[in-house]
């Protein structure tokens, strides 16, 4: 029995991908199977992928529709497949991971043993062994939001007050629920999935994974950071090829979803101060890349 599906979204990244999918298969101790969406590529990612690792499904978008609508056509693919067939858990994966060889079978036990967790993600590092702050998060509220973008967040990072948007008051190593984890290494539930439906696609790129979690806990289900599982994730290497255009998606992202969550209860007021500031503050971080070398261009 297959107990997990694997949906790994490529855009030019094939080595990094190659790196991926080698780790994935030297992963032991769980059944998955996997498929990769390829968001048109045009450095031979599909054709290395078919070449080397036959047994993973390829799905060749002919242009690039955005994250969520890239893992959106693994998923209707996994949820049309025969009846019989229903993976215990679906697993989102970024391709530039690279797993531990139990980093599989690891999270599988640990959501077998909760059955109230609806999703969970591991400790994610980058390459120089810091913690990726992305990997616990907490919902980007008006106050919460406020904090990171006046930059109180950073300035006063072990506060519980500031330090919300990344959790950073908390122990890296320590287990807890949490708003949301990332869409690098994000493993949900099947039957979660089967209540949450698929990920929205008016996210292009971030926020979809947000959202996600926000449509999960409001069906009750939890959503657990497991820092005993580690996983290496470079970032960053697809979006730093457009980075000004994933600069536009991210703060778009943040529109969408303050849209979507916030602005009906949110005095008409305060709404309007909130968008100027995405909006200022994007402008911001778009000028401020077009100065910095390509090496270190960045979203915010």
């Amino acid at each position: 029995m297959v107990r997990l599906a694997v949906v790994i979204v490529n855009y030019n990244v094939r080595e990094l991908l190659r790196q991926c999918l080698r780790s994935l298969f030297a992963s032991e101790g769980v059944s998955f199977e996997a498929c990769v969406v390829d968001n048109a590529s045009t450095d031979e990612s599909v054709e290395m992928v078919r070449a080397e690792f036959p047994q993973v499904h390829v799905i060749q978008s002919p242009a690039n529709g955005g994250y969520a609508y890239a893992n959106n056509l693994a998923l209707r693919l996994f949820l049309g497949k025969r009846s019989a067939w229903q993976p215990d858990y679906i697993l989102l994966l970024n391709p530039d991971t690279i797993l531990e060889e139990d980093s599989l079978a690891r999270m599988v036990a640990y959501l077998d043993s909760h059955p109230q967790v609806g999703a969970a993600g591991p400790k994610l590092v980058r390459p120089d062994g810091s913690l990726d702050l992305a990997c616990r998060r907490s919902f980007p509220t008006p106050e919460v939001s406020l904090w990171r973008m006046v930059g109180l967040s950073k300035l006063f990072p072990r506060s519980r007050r500031f330090g919300r948007y990344n959790l950073t008051y908390l122990d890296p190593d320590q287990e807890t629920e949490v708003d949301s984890v990332v869409g690098a290494f994000m493993m949900v539930r099947w039957d979660a999935f089967q209540q949450v439906g698929l990920l929205d696609e008016s996210f292009f790129l971030y926020g979809e994974d947000l959202d996600w979690a926000l449509r999960l806990k409001s069906l009750g289900w939890k959503v657990m950071y497991y820092p005993s599982v580690r996983v290496i994730h470079y970032k960053g290497e697809s979006s730093r090829q457009h980075s000004y255009r994933v600069t536009v998606e991210f703060y778009r992202a943040m529109l969408i979803f303050y849209r979507k969550h916030y602005a009906r209860n949110t005095f008409f007021l305060l709404n309007w101060t909130i968008i100027s500031a995405i909006y200022l503050r994007g402008a911001y971080a778009y000028l401020r890349n077009l100065l910095r070398p390509r090496a270190l261009k960045r979203v915010s």
